[in-house]
């Protein structure tokens, strides 16, 4: 293996895993613990643990690294968390309740007992400044001098951190909140300030300002990680760019990432996606659920044809983000999730977390209440002695104590309880791939079923079960899947502009310019990160003229140099109006509301080294496990000593320094070649 490297971090609730690819595609895997506090105490362990397994000094490692790409759960946990800055608002006069009336909607609309959520930018920081522009986008009423200084004033009493300027119409024509922009700079220089005609310019005004909000409310906490990240990655040795993912997938230098600060919402989970994209590529197939289980969360994503879900409107700690992401669901199932007694004296397993510290009770650091991990501990699944590879040790004695405190509480034994966690954390994490597939209209049955993280193996094969999934793959570096499916993704830049105003669509000049434009602002800004010309991805979003709702609209396969461009694109509205809701009306009108394109930079990427070939590889021991409902000596294989089409049958164990596959009877596993265990569910 040698230079140069790229490297991939991901931070996870519990750990941190670092994935080094070589020139000639070798991949190596660290981990180290995630630091909550500050993030980048986390990253520069993962580093040093990952040059020191190379037999490397940190600045030996990172001076012969050409791209380091990072994902991040600084803006999500601030969300979560509701640590976030202190933030005011500028909007127009008349309109400072827009984020706390929001679409007059309840996220329970059936539960009356709901408390309204609490706005992230309270009243008293919502000033108003009297100006406004017509939705068509001309003056009604002048930015007012006096009020606008008023209000600057009043903030920088209230000593805000940051400052979201949300005027009513401003996608048409930013003129005014630029001049508020100017205006907080000026009085406030060291505040965050971010305007929703940069962060979201298109209509709606609920969505536009919520965005703005939230991304003024995480921007100097992702900026100040971000900086401090950098300056200690460049006094390391750090000569290349740092790059960070961002929700829809696609990564962006570090600049961006804080100026877009919410875009970073989904950055961790997106790295998932990424990974699962590039497999499909390398032949496993264009249709999968990607599973991806943590210390402290699931994530599930759909992927279809071999291209993964967009959407917009996603909800982050109560939050609406309406910036494009990948369509992830997120549900507080992990190794890490606490099994207590809820309503009714019946077992929970989740949301709440152990997470990184203290960890679950055998991680010996403190916690005393059974985890998922502790209860696989106690079940046989996980080797006590050789968890990490050998460097950790998990304490035993401390998992049984506290899955029989819980079991005390049930009447139950200590197995039977252990493995009713087992059981109830599977539930969960099904509940949310059907949440991702079969809510969506998709029958998850013909799906494979791309099991990574650290702790998906040993959940996949019974959650498979359960959907009816017969087909599991679990790639060798299942634990830092999500690292290494960073450096498979492109740089990425979308503008967008919304049209409002005229029936139907648009006559073809008037189409042609408005993307012309688009496209020429998202070449320029992609430019500025990289030479060469970047691949134009168009969209928008589409409604049948009564509707309220708009569809987003795939416009990659319109053909741009033929002419009937709008008959093109209201058919390829008809097409997806059909796939998604079964019928289509192509005798109404359509509407095109908001124009997006895309611009993305191809990075050059690195195929993984295909698994060499070796003699068959026998158990490397037995291991007392529960399966079926009792003890047995299960045979346990080294993922690492597998030879390729190497086949083993169930129930056994697969284990590697990072992660742990259950079989259960009846599976028959197979090392594919390209580097993933691929798992015959039986029906």
């Amino acid at each position: 293996m040698h230079g140069p490297w790229r490297i991939g971090v991901d931070v996870g609730g519990t750990f941190t895993d670092v994935v080094c690819l070589g020139a000639d595609g070798t991949t190596i895997l660290a981990k180290a613990a995630t630091t909550p506090d500050d993030q980048s105490r986390g990253v520069l362990d993962g580093l040093a643990t990952l040059a020191a397994e190379m037999h490397l000094t940190l600045r030996e490692l990172l001076g012969d690294t050409e791209r380091l790409v990072h994902g991040t759960t600084v803006a999500t946990n601030a969300l979560l968390e509701r640590r976030t800055a202190r933030v005011g608002m500028l909007t127009t006069e008349g309109h400072r309740d827009i984020i706390e009336m929001r679409e007059g909607l309840k996220p329970e609309r059936y539960d009356l007992r709901l408390s309204p959520p609490a706005p992230l930018v309270p009243r008293r920081l919502r000033l108003p400044v009297r100006e406004r522009l017509r939705a068509e986008g001309d003056v009604a009423v002048a930015l007012d001098a006096t009020s606008l200084a008023a209000a600057v004033a009043a903030l920088r009493e209230e000593r805000v951190e940051a400052v979201a300027i949300c005027l009513l119409h401003s996608w048409r024509d930013p003129s005014h909140e630029r001049a508020a922009r100017d205006a907080v700079r000026a009085a406030m220089p060291d505040a965050y300030v971010t305007l929703s005609s940069d962060v979201l310019p298109q209509i709606k005004e609920f969505e536009r300002f919520s965005t703005t909000a939230v991304n003024a409310a995480v921007g100097p906490i992702v900026a100040g990680y971000l900086g401090r990240l950098e300056a200690r990655l460049r006094e390391a040795g750090l000569q290349a760019p740092l790059f960070v993912i961002l929700s829809h997938g696609g990564v962006a230098p570090v600049a961006e990432a804080a100026r877009l600060a919410a875009g970073t919402a989904l950055s961790g989970p997106a790295g998932g996606v990424a990974a699962g994209l590039a497999l499909a590529r390398m032949g496993l197939g264009g249709d999968l659920v990607t599973f991806d289980v943590g210390g402290t969360s699931t994530d599930v994503a759909l992927i279809a044809g071999g291209e993964a879900a967009l959407g917009r409107g996603r909800v982050v700690g109560g939050e609406r983000i309406a910036l494009e992401s990948l369509d992830i669901v997120t549900l507080g199932a992990g190794g890490g999730s606490i099994a207590h007694l809820g309503a009714g004296g019946m077992m929970r397993v989740g949301p709440r977390s152990a997470g990184a510290v203290p960890g679950p009770a055998c991680y010996g650091a403190g916690g005393t209440e059974p985890a998922v991990t502790d209860a696989n501990l106690v079940l046989g699944y996980l080797d006590a002695a050789r968890f990490l590879g050998g460097r950790r040790s998990l304490d035993l004695a401390a998992a049984e104590a506290a899955v029989d405190r819980l079991a005390a509480r049930l009447g139950l034994g200590r197995m039977d309880c252990a493995a009713g966690i087992h059981a109830l954390a599977n539930v969960a994490m099904a509940d949310g791939i059907r949440i991702a597939t079969v809510r969506r209209g998709v029958d998850p049955r013909g799906f494979t079923l791309l099991a990574f993280g650290g702790a998906a193996g040993l959940h996949a094969s019974a959650v498979a079960r359960d959907l009816g999934m017969r087909r599991i793959a679990v790639p060798l570096l299942a634990a830092g899947l999500s690292a290494w499916g960073m450096l498979q993704t492109d740089l990425r830049y979308e503008v967008s502009r919304s049209l409002v105003g005229a029936a139907g669509l648009p006559e073809e000049a008037t189409l042609r310019g408005l993307f012309a434009e688009l496209e020429a602002a998202a070449r320029a800004r992609l430019r500025e990160w990289m030479p060469g010309d970047p691949a134009i991805r168009r969209s928008a979003d589409m409604r049948y003229g009564e509707q309220v709702f708009e569809v987003g609209v795939p416009l990659d396969a319109v053909d741009w140099d033929q002419p009937g461009l709008p008959v093109a694109l209201a058919e390829a509205f008809h097409a997806r109006h059909e796939a998604l809701f079964t019928y289509a009306l192509r005798g109404e009108e359509v509407v095109l509301v908001t124009a997006r394109v895309a611009a993305v930079g191809r990075l050059p990427s690195r195929p993984p080294q295909p698994v060499p070939a070796r003699a068959e590889a026998a158990p490397a021991g037995t291991r007392r496990a529960l399966v079926g409902g009792k003890m047995q000596d299960l045979p346990v294989y080294a993922f690492a000593a597998l030879a390729p089409d190497q086949h083993i049958d169930g129930p056994a164990i697969v284990e590697s320094s990072s992660t742990t596959v259950l079989l259960l009877p009846g599976d028959r596993a197979r090392l594919d070649p390209r580097g993933w265990l691929e798992i015959e569910v039986p029906g």
